[in-house]
């Protein structure tokens, strides 16, 4: 435990329950990417066929940074038992051939997708349509599991509460929505309804009891993931801001 959690450790209040603790977390949806307006216009059908093309290979970005944010996580934390179990995150994205089983994993995944809407595998891995900004958003998620506790870092994965249900969305709405996007582009997301289930149920129960050994811890995981939110709405809005044309119209009422 860090010198700043232990000091945490001296907080008087009363600690929220775990039902209370947890409810608290989930909240936080309200603040998740789905509800981003770019995100939003997708749903309904309502982006361009150049801007959803603009959106996989910008969020590729993002699909890369998963298993070095994940291995910065495991490099910091000495508990075995811990990394054990968060090494298949690492495995889920980046693939793996083990005595016979071969997965090419969620990177490969992405990469189809961008193929199937249109996209070759180089204007996807070449990195040439991603936008500055969503970069410095991606990077800085990536920072923050390097350099910070990695029990911070392991609350911060807990976006993955509201994951299943983008995904489902997108499972459900892009074959009337997007026709003309090849149906098995839209395996990565199938692929993460149960590995976003599995992850989340033990990055969860890890925060819940950790955590709770404070109100200020609480607090602190509660912040963590608003963090992690704001991540994905930054990169979002970077994404639009790329894809989208936008008027000004003074300040905001």
């Amino acid at each position: 435990m860090t010198d700043l959690h232990l000091a945490m450790l001296k907080d008087d209040r009363p600690v929220l329950s775990a039902d209370e603790f947890e409810a608290r977390l989930r909240e936080k949806g309200t603040s998740y990417h789905i509800y981003h307006p770019f995100h939003v216009r997708m749903a309904e059908g309502k982006l361009t066929e150049k801007q959803l093309r603009g959106w996989v290979a910008n969020r590729f970005y993002y699909q890369i940074a998963i298993p070095v944010k994940d291995a910065a996580i495991m490099a910091n934390c000495p508990d075995r038992e811990i990394r054990r179990e968060w090494i298949q995150r690492i495995l889920d994205h980046d693939g793996y051939e083990i005595g016979g089983i071969k997965d090419p994993g969620g990177i490969e995944a992405w990469i189809r997708l961008g193929e199937a809407v249109g996209l070759t595998r180089d204007d996807v891995t070449s990195l040439r349509y991603l936008a500055p900004a969503a970069r410095f958003a991606v990077d800085a998620y990536i920072n923050f599991a390097r350099q910070q506790p990695w029990q911070e870092a392991i609350a911060s994965s807990l976006t993955e509460l509201f994951a299943p249900h983008i995904h489902q969305q997108r499972i459900d709405t892009w074959p009337e929505k997007y026709p003309w996007v090849k149906l098995e582009g839209l395996q990565y997301f199938k692929n993460r309804l149960t590995q976003a289930r599995r992850d989340v149920q033990h990055g969860l129960r890890f925060t819940l009891d950790y955590f709770s050994q404070s109100r200020a811890l609480q607090e602190r995981a509660l912040e963590i993931l608003q963090f992690k939110l704001d991540v994905l709405w930054a990169l979002a809005d970077a994404i639009m801001l790329s894809q989208c044309e936008m008027e000004m119209k003074g300040e905001k009422q």
